[in-house]
């Protein structure tokens, strides 16, 4: 099945995406991971204090998915290794070890293995790009969650990706983005959100970046980052958010013009 995966991908992605290889070789079909801009921002209040709230999405838009393989040797290790499988254009695949880790995640909406680091965010003041805060999240299921243009009709073979539900006893857990489809994360769940409780009022950036230590390996690195600029103000302990521009493709998002 896998096999015939790769090679489906390899006729309908352009393989131009990937590295060139010497000729005979194959080619390792990589995935491309584009960030979506920060989306449906919105606050919140409660004893916790304040939050900015905000919805995540990364696409794949490479000539090959994004496949981790977490793996430990014993249940006494807390968190598995994760290795990146390449699929290649005859059907091979090769594995690159040690490209992240995977940790069995417990929240009030979820419990399973989180591939630590995929996306990160940060608030930034838009004056001069200074970091003020950075999120705690526990990192990604990876799975196939929307097409990212549905009128392909490309068939996902991480849909039913659950990443070990309860299953804090496994050794192995396979998560992974076929190409075409994205995954993404509202903003109701866990980690979607940066405390800003007492932030000065002000203009702020929030960058999303995925795979931000470059440690997947990809055809792009470009596009790996994008953000929203917002203002933020306070009626008296409630803050309220404006957002003055959305920039996809850019990690610093820049005043509209006018």
């Amino acid at each position: 099945m896998l096999r015939a995966h790769a090679l489906a991908l390899a006729l309908v992605v352009a393989a131009a995406a990937a590295p060139a290889a010497p000729a005979g070789e194959p080619q390792d079909l990589l995935p491309d991971l584009v960030q979506r801009a920060p989306f449906k921002l919105g606050v919140q209040t409660g004893d916790f204090g304040a939050r900015l709230v905000f919805g995540s999405a990364v696409d794949n838009a490479g000539a090959g998915p994004l496949v981790v393989d977490g793996s430990r040797t014993s249940r006494k290790e807390p968190e598995m290794r994760a290795d990146q499988v390449i699929f290649r254009s005859d059907g091979s695949t090769r594995v690159v070890e040690g490209v992240g880790a995977l940790r069995f995640v417990v929240s009030p909406d979820h419990r399973h293995w989180h591939f630590v680091g995929f996306d990160r965010f940060e608030l930034r003041r838009a004056h001069n790009f200074k970091l003020v805060l950075r999120d705690r999240k526990t990192g990604f299921c990876l799975g196939d969650r929307y097409a990212v243009d549905p009128a392909a009709h490309l068939t996902p073979v991480y849909a039913r990706i659950r990443c070990g539900p309860e299953g804090t006893g496994l050794l192995r857990v396979r998560e992974g983005i076929s190409t075409g489809f994205g995954d993404d994360y509202k903003p109701e769940l866990e980690g979607q959100y940066l405390d800003i409780t007492g932030l000065p009022a002000g203009r702020y950036d929030l960058t999303h970046r995925a795979n931000a230590d470059r440690a997947v390996l990809e055809s792009d690195y470009s596009n790996n980052a994008a953000s929203v600029l917002f203002r933020l103000d306070w009626d008296g302990a409630v803050p309220r958010i404006k957002v003055l521009n959305v920039c996809p493709g850019a990690e610093r998002c820049q005043a509209p013009p006018g």
